[in-house]
């Protein structure tokens, strides 16, 4: 888009008849994501219908909000690029442990709150570690996220985990479906239409999913109008030492995959990412994390399935991502529009997860192609760090043995492949600074976009 003065593809805004669809293909991309955690927790609390139904809502109100602080950004917050946020897997561990162990949701809900102020604290620090992050590095963990989504992807896709039907024939004939309409799309037309190509796969595969009577409209007959989310629903948060100090290793985590996932979009956008605009992502999620706590909800990170998303349309613009953080909280106010999405069966979330989840890792092979490998020890760390990533994924008990306090770390492939990257990389080569890393990663980001 050019006009006197050129406005860069984030920074675009589209009318509102590309806008919203787009808004609303990012927001069914990562809705199966978003409510998973509230119903693993709330099951593991052994919560009623009402008390269940509610933490889904506070968590879409939630998501939305700090959706739209990521992308349009105030005083030191935001990234200002098309990030969704969600409540990060790396705190459902945790979380379980202490239902199990006797501990209340205050307990919790003081525990994430503490850790939020924490992130807020370090991300400077963290926003440092760009020096860190070369090509090497951020091509490998790359990879590595979009392997893992494709583990989420391929359950998506035979039905749901633990699914009665997983891989039945009507399950993977609709994801067969849902993609042969992706890819033809994608073949056969050009601009909005393709761009909106997952969203139409989608919609495509819902349709079978009706007719082949996959759908239960009941949930969505049950479901209220109007719901308002308060915060300290469930009373005044409780803080504990020992589930404080737990939670602030999730936030290390969670802050740690955001970097590499941050500087992957940065690499998609065409935007690289300097030192000041990471420290304001990184912040955010703390922010974001803060206020998860004080609306009952749960720690909150970037959504990387929404990067393949973008990485696919082509459509870079934070303000239609800011458009879904708005759908987002219309969501959480009314239970029965989030029903309706919620409807929609996991075959067929699968065949777009299988497309898109794919793309993530294609990037990151992309940027892998600007790594010099006649350099033996720069194989040797992509191959070590990307056997360490896939270890939770092919062998879930492998560190079971293992103190307990170290699951935040080790039961995420994406932390196991950035650490082994990062410290293979500080072994063979030497690190560069702040400076040079950004100089390499904005020629990088030149070299995408004029490909």
């Amino acid at each position: 888009m050019s006009n006197a003065t050129e406005v860069h593809a984030v920074d675009e805004v589209l009318p509102w008849s590309r806008m919203i669809p787009v808004s609303l293909q990012h927001v069914l991309v990562m809705y199966a994501g978003a409510i998973a955690v509230p119903l693993i927790v709330g099951s593991a609390f052994k919560l009623p219908p009402t008390q269940l139904a509610f933490l889904v809502n506070a968590d879409l109100f939630s998501c939305g909000v700090v959706t739209l602080i990521q992308c349009i950004g105030f005083w030191k917050f935001g990234i200002r690029l098309p990030v969704i946020m969600g409540v990060t897997f790396a705190a459902v561990g945790p979380m379980v442990a202490m239902a199990n162990a006797g501990q209340g949701l205050l307990t919790i809900y003081g525990a994430v709150i503490s850790s939020g102020v924490f992130g807020i604290l370090i991300a400077p620090v963290f926003g440092r570690l760009i020096r860190f992050f070369p090509p090497l590095v951020t091509g490998t963990v790359i990879t590595v996220i979009g392997v893992s989504l494709l583990e989420v992807g391929v359950n998506w896709a035979g039905g749901g985990f633990g699914a009665k039907d997983f891989g039945a024939p009507q399950n993977l004939m609709i994801v067969a479906i849902v993609l042969a309409a992706i890819l033809l799309i994608n073949k056969l037309t050009t601009g909005f239409l393709a761009n909106i190509a997952v969203l139409s796969g989608l919609v495509i595969g819902y349709v079978v999913a009706v007719l082949l009577g996959l759908v239960s409209f009941a949930d969505i007959d049950k479901a209220q109008w109007f719901g308002l989310v308060l915060p300290f629903r469930f009373g005044l948060p409780q803080f504990e030492i020992g589930s404080i100090v737990s939670f602030c290793l999730v936030m290390i985590v969670t802050l740690t995959e955001s970097t590499g996932m941050f500087l992957a979009l940065g690499e998609v956008c065409n935007r690289p990412i300097d030192h000041v605009s990471l420290v304001r992502g990184l912040r955010t999620d703390g922010l974001g994390t803060v206020i998860g706590g004080l609306f009952n909800t749960f720690p909150y990170t970037s959504f990387s399935q929404n990067v393949g998303l973008v990485g696919m349309t082509g459509i870079r613009s934070r303000w239609a991502v800011a458009g879904s953080g708005v759908i987002l909280i219309v969501f959480g106010l009314f239970p029965k529009m989030g029903a309706i999405v919620a409807s929609i069966p996991q075959a067929v979330l699968g065949g777009a997860g299988l497309c898109m989840f794919g793309m993530v890792a294609a990037t990151g092979i992309k940027i892998l192609q600007r790594v010099d490998f006649e350099h033996r020890a720069n194989l040797l760390t992509v191959a070590v760090s990307l056997g360490m990533g896939v270890i939770p994924m092919v062998a879930p008990t492998f560190f079971h043995a293992l103190p307990r306090w170290t699951a935040s770390f080790t039961h995420s492939g994406i932390t196991l492949a950035a650490l082994t990257a990062v410290l293979l990389n500080a072994l063979f080569n030497h690190v560069g600074s702040t400076a040079e890393v950004e100089h390499e990663l904005a020629k990088s980001a030149h070299d995408a976009g004029s490909e």
